[in-house]
């Protein structure tokens, strides 16, 4: 990853995705690790998992485990403050949530809260930019609502040149800055002769994680 990381020092970055199960949580473990290798103490923050069995999230768990390890002012923490709101439900926040209410207010501070841990805060949505969390309010909402730069992460899949552009559009609709990423990990043997060529043309320089 080409990444400046002095220029994200004291900032969180959100990363969102085309669509489900297209990388988020592989991506944020990457640049956990990228960051802290930069020297750069780094925290994690999902505001919302969804498929959660016997109260522990899977992702939200996994990552919170290494962000301790490689920043040991997160161990003062606990995994409720990383992933507060849990959902046993596999599906949208929106749906999964049932009669919960979901404060947005509370997780922008909780953003600011887990900020003062670490130099960078990784935070991972759920599903894709379109995914509801209220039945007017969606995912591309509270990132613009946490001000925070996106990292905006692509399959490599046949039909990803769509979803793409579909979610570049949506980003730039809602005045967000991003930048993009392809996660390479679907249609390896055709990618390069089916996709990469047009994303090649179109964007110029291409970023993979």
């Amino acid at each position: 990853m080409n990444i400046n990381s002095k220029q994200y020092i004291g900032k969180a970055i959100f990363v969102t995705a085309t669509n489900t199960d297209v990388g988020k949580t592989y991506a944020c473990e990457k640049l956990l690790n990228f960051f802290a290798k930069e020297g750069l103490k780094v925290g994690y923050f999902k505001p919302i998992e969804t498929g959660v069995i016997n109260n522990q999230p899977f992702d939200g768990t996994k990552l919170f485990n290494l962000a301790c390890n490689l920043n040991s002012d997160y161990k003062k923490l606990s995994i409720k403050d990383v992933v507060p709101y849990q959902f046993t439900l596999p599906a949208s926040p929106y749906v999964a949530k049932g009669n919960t209410f979901i404060d947005i207010d509370f997780l922008k501070k909780q953003k600011d809260y887990l900020l003062s841990f670490c130099d960078i805060l990784i935070v991972e949505g759920a599903g894709g930019l379109m995914v509801p969390i209220e039945i007017d309010y969606f995912m591309i909402d509270l990132i613009k609502e946490f001000n925070t730069k996106a990292f905006l992460i692509g399959p490599s899949n046949l039909g990803c040149i769509n979803d793409i552009l579909l979610s570049m559009n949506a980003l730039k609709n809602k005045d967000i800055d991003f930048d993009f990423f392809i996660n390479l990990y679907k249609d390896l043997d055709s990618f390069e002769k089916v996709t990469k060529p047009f994303l090649e043309d179109y964007f110029k320089r291409l970023s993979f994680l």
